[in-house]
């Protein structure tokens, strides 16, 4: 069962360690929303979450997520506890492993340099600008990024 995109950020935003300087901004999640959507459509043969992703001018953006996040411009997002708690789910084993393992290779990366990585995947790229990246073009890209 797909998740609400808000959780899963939620989820992505805890990995973060604010105390080290490891602080994730709007664009930056949208970033690791698209890796985690896309790798869990190529593993499972279905979304994470339920909301679209949209080919937006900076590269991939799911509009529920950004408008949540909106407030903290182009700062780190801070989870308060009502926030975490609202809309607090637990994942499986197999979504927390993902999660992590997109948080471990792609967290290491600014959100800028993330950017330029979407815009040279055929997902963002074959897109109109703000038109939905289709589950198909995601999954058909990410299979071929899974390495055994």
């Amino acid at each position: 069962m797909a998740h609400n995109v808000i959780e899963v950020a939620n989820r992505i935003v805890s990995l973060s360690r604010f105390e080290v300087g490891d602080l994730i901004s709007n664009l930056k999640l949208q970033k690791l929303l698209y890796y985690v959507q896309g790798f869990h459509l190529a593993i499972h043969n279905e979304p994470i979450f339920n909301e679209d992703i949209y080919a937006w001018q900076y590269g991939p953006v799911v509009k529920e997520a950004y408008y949540h996040f909106k407030k903290y411009g182009s700062g780190h997002i801070e989870i308060n506890d009502d926030d975490f708690e609202k809309y607090y789910v637990e994942f499986t084993d197999a979504e927390t492993e993902l999660i992590c393992d997109v948080w471990n290779v792609y967290g290491q990366y600014s959100a800028y340099r993330l950017m330029e990585f979407t815009h040279e995947e055929p997902p963002w790229r074959t897109t109109q600008i703000d038109h939905i990246i289709s589950h198909d073009k995601l999954m058909s890209y990410f299979v071929t990024q899974i390495k055994e």
